[in-house]
């Protein structure tokens, strides 16, 4: 009887952690299929559904970019960056782990014949795809659906015109003359090169109020915003020619702390402008144009008709080389050095990987609805062409 019973109770115990683990497995699968087919569903209805995008973003999004900024404000640096690392640090090291664990059942004669053998590979790519799964997830709720929404000039009613290369020329004009009048207000170091008059801190925060001033005008980016954050291995950016990014993860605008002063303010405001779900670049671009114009610091009033003379001035040097070259003579020397050390600047970084960051991110959005991928950047010179003509084209 005790042999028995000893023999029953170590069959049983045998037994019992193969139904846990077929209970995890189940678990995680059903976790999985589960967040699948929501993030599909969801884009599906984005992508169909007229209005759905437009109610996501103001009744869904917009809270939980409040809740995250809530969260995640008290980290002084970027959330999302060290996320991403440990997820990085994790995936590598647990599939070092599997795979060794795999090699040393290779010395066990009796495991070889096992399908048990790669258990540790099939458990590491269920938490891969469950963690994969969690991923997509926020990238649906927190940027994909909002690519389909209703762009921010429908919304604001804002008026997009047909223009000549005349009125593309005093548009470049224009923005030369405001160029002019704050390149002498902005602080500069003892290179004559533009220097922020407050702390990256600082500035952040006058990015948000800037963003939180627009509001007034445009109810659909009312409200208040976090302090974006500088990426801590700003390098990284440097390397992939990125000025900032906006992340999905933790709803945080992150920029590139290294680059050159005057695109500072311009970064922040940009990244700021996807926390409201409009995820169109060149409409990211004129908001932040609008949001840094439209403040008391020179430093952002800079920034803006800089960032914006460069993508007019661009577009008119391939329409007219003698005109873009009337225009350029007339940018004031303090201007000529920033742009001269910016491009400095981008060129030691070129090569391999900001060449695939590149292919990479105009894949990510076409993929995403803007058909014109990277070069949707410069469309916003058809927002401020048009801008210009509703402003100053009559006067």
């Amino acid at each position: 009887m005790i042999k028995k019973n000893r023999t029953a109770k170590g069959i049983k115990a045998a037994k019992e952690p193969k139904t846990v683990k077929t209970a995890k497995v189940t678990r995680t699968a059903i976790i999985i299929i589960v967040l699948q087919i929501l993030s599909w569903t969801l884009l599906a209805c984005a992508w169909r559904v007229t209005g759905f995008a437009d109610w996501w973003a103001t009744h869904i999004f917009r809270w939980w970019t409040a809740a995250a900024g809530t969260v995640f404000g008290v980290f002084p640096v970027s959330a999302a960056e060290f996320v991403l690392y440990l997820l990085v640090i994790w995936a590598v090291g647990s599939l070092a782990l599997a795979i060794w664990e795999i090699c040393k059942s290779e010395g066990k004669r009796r495991a070889l014949w096992r399908s048990e053998r790669l258990r540790p590979l099939g458990i590491w790519v269920r938490r891969f795809l469950l963690v994969a799964s969690v991923l997509w997830f926020l990238f649906v709720t927190c940027s994909g659906i909002n690519y389909q929404r209703t762009s921010f000039t429908d919304s604001a009613g804002i008026k997009m015109q047909e223009y000549t290369l005349t009125e593309l020329k005093e548009t470049c004009l224009w923005l030369t003359e405001m160029v002019n009048e704050y390149a002498d207000q902005v602080e500069r170091d003892g290179d004559g090169v533009m220097q922020l008059s407050l702390t990256q801190h600082e500035t952040g925060q006058l990015a948000a109020q800037a963003m939180e001033s627009l509001g007034d005008t445009y109810p659909l980016l009312s409200g208040s915003y976090p302090t974006p954050k500088p990426v801590t291995f700003s390098r990284i950016l440097s390397l992939l020619s990125l000025t900032g990014v906006y992340s999905p993860l933790t709803i945080e605008a992150n920029y590139n702390r290294e680059m050159t002063a005057y695109n500072i303010p311009y970064s922040m405001c940009h990244e700021l402008s996807h926390l409201r779900g409009f995820m169109q670049e060149q409409e990211a671009n004129f908001i932040a144009f609008l949001a840094c114009t439209g403040s008391e610091n020179a430093d952002f009033c800079y920034s803006g008709y800089m960032l914006a003379w460069i993508q007019c001035t661009n577009a008119l040097y391939d329409a007219s080389r003698a005109d873009w070259s009337e225009v350029r003579t007339l940018l004031p020397e303090e201007a000529q050095l920033d742009l001269t050390v910016n491009s400095a600047f981008w060129n030691t970084h070129e090569g391999v990987l900001s060449e695939v960051s590149d292919q990479v991110n105009d894949t990510y959005l076409k993929v995403n609805g803007q058909s014109d991928g990277v070069l949707s950047y410069d469309k916003v010179v058809d927002l401020l062409v048009s801008y210009w003509m509703e402003n100053f084209g009559d006067i």
